[in-house]
């Protein structure tokens, strides 16, 4: 099945998920026909391409709308999975409430669905971001699109770099007991592994995307405890960041200096918005205890 048909049976399923009006998306279809536009209409060849490097016909309406649309996606996907993960970690008389009503709803299938179709609706719109930009390029014989991607990743709207999605996957993992998963779709099948030995997280979804997350903590060099993630994406363990940026432990991220830099990628402000791995931190905690476990035995102790 070409993407552009799956895309659209996508988002006929996605009608019935999302009742919501602020479930945003990639127009696709939209804007694939606004890049036809700009073929140049001669008698000789109807296919031929157009050869400038910038058309301002399609960039007035194609990287501002890209722009805002990525943004919509990644803003809806995360107030979405945080909700969800809300109501999987929850506490005190939240908590007890929903363990009540576990008597009377299986609320556990309902949460795990929900991520299914939360995974999918990211995947679904990364891909067809990638491929719209990679069609602007062929036809403008440019690299501007690729260009894009970069700007993309400086103002943090990249949809498949949010921390959001690496606590999806650690939220599968964790509801499964298990170090791995495999989830259906529209457009392909998608995997969730857990490498404890090497540290690494393996997020696979269609497309032949393959993302891996280094669960080492490059300040202490040990798996990340406690983890927090930067806005510009590095995962440290709290204790770690707090000491980067100069801030007590009980004061938080959110004290640290306006100037603080990312001790990786040296980006400036990237405490403001950082945000904290719940999910993260149980799957670790869970699969080190079970190492250390394991080890304990083989040594006889």
């Amino acid at each position: 099945m070409k993407f552009g048909c799956a895309f659209r049976e996508y988002l006929q399923e996605e009608r019935e998920w999302f009742v919501d009006e602020k479930c945003a998306h990639v127009e696709y279809i939209r804007l694939k026909k606004v890049l036809k536009s700009c073929r140049k209409d001669t008698s000789s060849d109807k296919d031929q391409l157009c050869q400038c490097q910038s058309c301002p016909l399609c960039d007035q309406q194609f990287f501002s709308e890209l722009m805002k649309e990525a943004s919509d996606v990644v803003g809806y996907f995360s107030s979405r999975v945080k909700h969800l993960l809300h109501l999987h970690i929850a506490t005190g008389l939240q908590r007890y409430v929903l363990r009540l009503r576990q008597c009377f709803k299986n609320d556990r299938q309902a949460l795990a669905q929900e991520g299914r179709i939360l995974i999918e609706y990211i995947a679904m719109n990364a891909i067809a971001m990638r491929k719209i930009l990679k069609k602007y390029d062929k036809v403008h014989s440019s690299v501007n699109g690729e260009n894009f991607k970069s700007r993309m990743h400086a103002e943090h709207v990249e949809l498949l770099h949010s921390p959001w999605l690496i606590e999806l996957g650690a939220f599968y993992l964790n509801s499964s007991g298990l170090d791995g998963c495999e989830l259906g779709g529209v457009y392909g099948h998608f995997s969730c592994d857990l490498n404890i030995s090497k540290a690494v997280m393996t997020l696979i979804l269609p497309d032949s995307i393959k993302l891996e997350y280094n669960l080492t903590c490059a300040i202490c060099l040990d798996f990340v405890f406690n983890p927090y993630a930067l806005s510009c994406g590095h995962i440290f363990c709290k204790s770690c960041a707090c000491s980067a940026a100069s801030v007590m432990i009980f004061q938080g991220l959110k004290a640290a200096n306006p100037e603080s830099k990312c001790p990786i990628c040296r980006e400036v402000g990237a405490y403001s918005k950082a945000v904290r791995m719940l999910e993260l931190d149980l799957l670790m905690k869970r699969r080190y205890y079970v190492v250390q476990r394991k080890l304990e035995r083989e040594a006889g102790w």
